[in-house]
């Protein structure tokens, strides 16, 4: 090689560099509908002003479509409920879970359109219920009904996203729904609950939401994650501590409506239905520490077990642990 195309080699590289690096700060983040303090920060896009990544947001109508979006490597970091990243670790996805986005408690619910001749669970045989499949809400169903005494095969549960739900309820297509705001508003406006998930928590099934990263991408991306995990616990923060403040004409609850799709009116009370697990309690045993003992672990384990019986998924891990971390929740927890 002589001189000059050795110097327009290096020009080339050193103009590559800086195109390489550029390319590397970049991410796709999925994100669902729930109400949640999340959403501020995704208006306000300033996870991207203080990071400096490109930030693609892309929002899916449940949590089986984002498990898909993984595995296929379209998405880095995504939402998901607890039964979603259940089944995504029973599939054996290079995925950990590293935030808990909320504890959904009563914040989905189990309702029957009124005039459907649905007063019970019981009542539900043979009749048609809109669930997104692979969510939270299909799992709790499921338990619901097999804690009611009913065969899921006797009730024809439909795959359905939020808004699909609305518009088939409207329609009268659909006789019940399980499902989360600001869907769940919009059906027990005419509607009857028949139990919550915070009910069946109680007996023995949790479940939560969580925010899941690619494990090879969090590795090259460490600083991304530390900044996005203490960015969105600030925020949770800033909510328990003033949740009286986050009215329905706050500029917090307006951008939450906003990036949801909810009505402003209805924030308030459909976020307080969860609860947003502080830093510190889930960088203890309770929630991400403690590996295959940890809480979201076994609760993992529980879900799986539970969906494998239910014919949903055909492998439960031995281990959850590789599934989930606590490094990104402890950093947060020395910051908030």
């Amino acid at each position: 090689m002589n001189k000059r195309m050795f110097l327009m080699a290096a020009l080339a590289a050193g103009l590559a560099a800086p195109a390489a690096l550029a390319q590397s700060k970049e991410v796709v983040i999925a994100h669902q509908d729930m109400v949640v303090p999340f959403r501020v920060l995704i208006d306000s896009q300033e996870i991207e002003k203080a990071t400096g990544y490109k930030i693609t947001w892309r929002k899916f109508g449940g949590g089986g479509d984002v498990i898909r979006a993984m595995a296929s490597g379209d998405v880095h970091i995504g939402e998901v409920g607890s039964s979603p990243a259940a089944a995504a670790a029973a599939q054996g996805l290079d995925v950990k879970v590293f935030w808990i986005l909320d504890d959904i408690g009563d914040a989905e619910q189990l309702v029957a359109r009124n005039g459907s001749g649905v007063n019970s669970i019981r009542d539900l045989k043979g009749k048609k219920i809109g669930v997104p499949f692979v969510s939270t809400a299909h799992y709790q169903l499921l338990f619901a009904l097999q804690d009611a005494g009913v065969n899921p095969r006797e009730v024809q549960i439909l795959n359905m996203r939020p808004p699909e739900i609305v518009a088939a309820w409207e329609r009268g297509d659909i006789d019940a729904t399980f499902v989360w705001d600001p869907a769940l508003a919009k059906v027990k406006a005419s509607g009857k609950v028949l139990v919550s998930a915070g009910e069946l928590a109680r007996k023995g099934r949790p479940t939560f939401d969580a925010i899941m990263v690619q494990g090879a991408w969090a590795e090259k991306n460490k600083e991304f994650v530390t900044k996005l995990t203490q960015l969105i616990a600030k925020k949770d923060e800033e909510y328990r501590a003033n949740k009286a403040k986050w009215t329905a004409d706050s500029p917090e609850v307006k951008s939450v409506a906003k990036v949801s799709g909810a009505d402003p009116k209805d924030v308030p009370e459909a976020m307080a239905a969860y609860r947003f697990v502080p830093a510190r309690e889930q960088a203890s045993t309770a929630w991400l520490s403690g590996g295959k003992e940890s809480g979201v672990a076994k609760a993992l384990a529980d879900t799986a077990a539970f969906l494998k019986e239910q014919g949903r998924v055909t492998d439960v891990p031995a281990d959850f642990s590789k599934f989930v971390t606590d490094e990104y929740a402890k950093a947060a927890a020395a910051t908030n």
